[in-house]
């Protein structure tokens, strides 16, 4: 095949076998030519500076999370940056089906390796992380595949882009779904290559395969890795307790500064049901001044090594509440399971990347401001509360993406009472499916992220039902919460476990019973 390009003022005419199909209006006097040789044939690959990419990644032998984070820490060095994750997916076995489950997801990124070249990084990776030609089909430690390369065709003996078969394939086609938006990124679904004459876009073709109704069922159940279990959220509502260390907290300030005072309420949390213990040594109650990492270091680690050491604490989980990078690393080394950051990244400039580098799902949270000035009357102007929070937490998740969390890793929380009045309190919690839907249009990954509200106690509970004492809060908190779960929370963070666990219990009923199983 003769192909005619003009290439920086010049005509070229290459000869190429018949395997590159080019989108030519793609190509502008930046197009560089990238000359790879084989034993027999010189080829010729057509490639811009930098290409949009998207990998699929799969593990089922070994530690298959830690596969996973090598995975991309290797692509990373190679040139490849991710700049968007797909979900967890945990899946039977496709065509070999006497192995063990796999571990699915999918990336998207961009190179300036050309497919060959990319091709030849990843099988180098797998290489490196101990996959052998073994069985087709059969297990590995890692396999990454090439799902698409730009606008590019690609039909070769050793690459086809798009990948042939992944249209059959629903722990392909869930993470592939994921990278996308339902709005922003309509332009790159009509970029990306048709699969068969049949289909006219990713989106109808996930459709027929079954679509969401497939989470959950059919082996492909969407997960997120938290201390050492795979986290199916999806079945019950979560119990987060929460545990402060400060003297100034508004409920529970002072109460529990000593070590055997904060063991004991751990203690009697989670005898009451609460399934995730939460931790703050910094107050962020409106109008609180900030103390340093090492203050804050000083009240938490005493406190957390206490309670890491119960009995009780077997199978529970727990959070430490900060905004300081230092603070997270000092935890989670000492035994924490999540980093929860009411600034989503913005107090702490060194907090994403620290994150990122932790390997602990994080938690991020809508806040506008410090808790020092995100009451002022300038954070708390907005014109559409939902979609605006969705938008300022999906940029949020992006930043945290790009600097290295993946999304399977993120939980989000619209931060009631954050740079909120009570009005907009009231429209998250019967808002959460519109702030998830609004997240939707720009990133699915994120958002199918579990959601987390925290109303508990809080001051427009006690301006709606007058009660000034915040302890007295706790049943206008059981139907904050009750609203929420409702409306699509996952995870309640409360001070009363036992009463609102008993709310979560009976929305998970009604919920359960509105939908039940077919």
């Amino acid at each position: 095949m003769l192909v005619t390009l003009r290439f920086v003022g010049v005509w070229l005419k290459i000869w190429c076998r018949g395997w590159v199909s080019l989108d030519l209006t793609s190509l502008s006097s930046t197009t560089c030519l990238s000359f790879l040789r084989s034993s027999s044939n010189t080829s010729v690959e057509v490639h811009s500076p930098e290409q949009e990419i998207v990998i699929a990644l799969g593990s089922n032998v070994g530690d298959r999370l830690h596969n996973f984070n090598e995975a991309l820490h290797l692509m990373k060095k190679s040139g490849i940056h991710i700049m968007r994750h797909g979900c967890l997916y945990e899946t039977d076995p496709a065509y070999v089906t006497d192995q063990p489950l796999f571990l699915n997801s999918a990336v998207r990124g961009v190179t300036k390796l050309g497919p060959h070249e990319l091709l030849g990084v990843l099988k180098q990776i797998e290489k490196e992380m101990g996959r052998t030609d073994g069985i087709r089909y059969g297990p590995r430690p890692i396999d990454l595949d090439i799902l698409f390369y730009g606008k590019f065709k690609i039909d070769s003996e050793v690459l086809t882009v798009p990948h042939e078969r992944m249209q059959e394939r629903p722990f392909v086609m869930a993470p592939l779904i994921d990278l996308l938006g339902l709005s922003i990124d309509s332009d790159t679904v009509a970029s990306w290559h048709s699969f068969s004459k049949q289909t006219s876009g990713l989106f109808e073709l996930w459709e027929k395969l079954g679509g969401n109704s497939l989470i959950g069922r059919e082996g492909l159940r969407r997960v997120l890795p938290i201390g050492n279990r795979l986290w199916d959220w999806s079945g019950k509502t979560h119990v987060m307790g929460i545990l402060n260390l400060t003297p100034d907290s508004f409920s529970d300030g002072g109460l529990f500064q000593s070590v055997e005072a904060a063991v004991s309420q751990v203690r009697l949390m989670i005898s009451e049901g609460a399934d995730i213990i939460d931790i703050g040594a910094q107050s962020t109650r409106p109008l609180a001044s900030r103390i340093s990492a090492e203050e804050e270091l000083d009240r938490l680690i005493p406190v957390l090594e206490g309670v890491l050491e119960l009995p009780e604490m077997e199978g529970k989980l727990l959070s430490v509440d900060t905004f300081y990078s230092e603070v997270a690393a000092e935890a989670v080394s000492k035994g924490a399971h999540v980093v929860n950051d009411v600034s989503g990244g913005q107090l702490d400039s060194s907090m994403l990347k620290v994150a990122a580098g932790l390997g602990v799902p994080y938690i991020a949270m809508h806040m506008r401001g410090d808790p020092s000035t995100m009451q002022n009357s300038e954070n708390l102007q907005y014109e559409d509360i939902c979609k605006q929070v969705a938008s300022e937490l999906y940029l949020r998740v992006r930043d945290a993406e790009s600097s290295g969390i993946p999304a399977w890793r993120i939980i989000i929380d619209p931060g009631i009472g954050f740079s909120k009045k009570t009005e907009h309190n009231l429209d998250i919690l019967m808002g959460l499916s519109t702030i998830r839907g609004e997240i939707a249009r720009k990133s699915l990954a994120a958002s199918h992220a579990p959601i987390l509200i925290g109303p508990s106690r809080k001051r427009f509970l006690g301006d709606i039902c007058m009660r000034p004492d915040a302890v007295e809060r706790d049943p206008a908190t059981v139907a904050a919460v009750t609203a929420g779960i409702l409306s699509g929370a996952n995870i309640i963070r409360v001070h009363n476990v036992r009463d609102n666990l008993d709310a979560a219990r009976l929305c998970d009923a009604l919920l359960k019973h509105r939908s039940p199983d077919p």
